[in-house]
């Protein structure tokens, strides 16, 4: 029975002093989301180095325009860049992808317009003396049918 509440008492003992170890190893560094609403002051030496070695890049990435600090991977927006390092991490910015377009139906035909008097098509003939005849356009390399 001895052994037993002893090896209890290890097993405790050994837990204890792991909880806060594991917590810890979590608590560092961008896990899932990086370092979004965090506070700059309160990073760990650690994390302060990773923060130090992003970088600003200016221009468009998900629909807006903004200067962004880079860091391992994750893109924080500024309206303008601060140095050597921004010390505000703003919160997520959860971005909703625009609807793709929506056609209504297929695109109006086109036609050529030929004359007869004088024998043309528009705009190689100014006027015509009878009525214009539309005339489906076919594209380059393809074959009419024929009737």
């Amino acid at each position: 029975m001895g052994r037993l509440w002893a090896r209890i008492v290890v097993v405790v003992a050994l837990a204890a002093i792991l909880v806060p170890v594991v917590s810890e190893a979590q608590a560092r560094g961008p896990h899932r989301g990086g370092y979004y609403g965090h506070s700059y002051w309160r990073f760990s030496p650690y994390d302060r180095g990773r923060w130090h070695h992003g970088y600003w890049h200016h221009g468009w990435r998900h629909n807006r325009y903004a200067w962004w600090w880079v860091v391992d991977g994750y893109w924080y927006p500024y309206p303008v860049p601060y140095y050597p390092y921004p010390v505000y991490i703003p919160p997520a910015v959860a971005v909703q992808p625009a609807p793709p377009p929506v056609y209504s139906g297929a695109p109006p035909a086109q036609h050529w317009y030929f004359c007869n008097n004088p024998r043309g098509y528009y705009p190689y003939v100014r006027s015509c003396r009878g009525p214009w005849r539309p005339v489906p356009v076919v594209p380059p390399g393809t074959a009419r049918k024929s009737r």
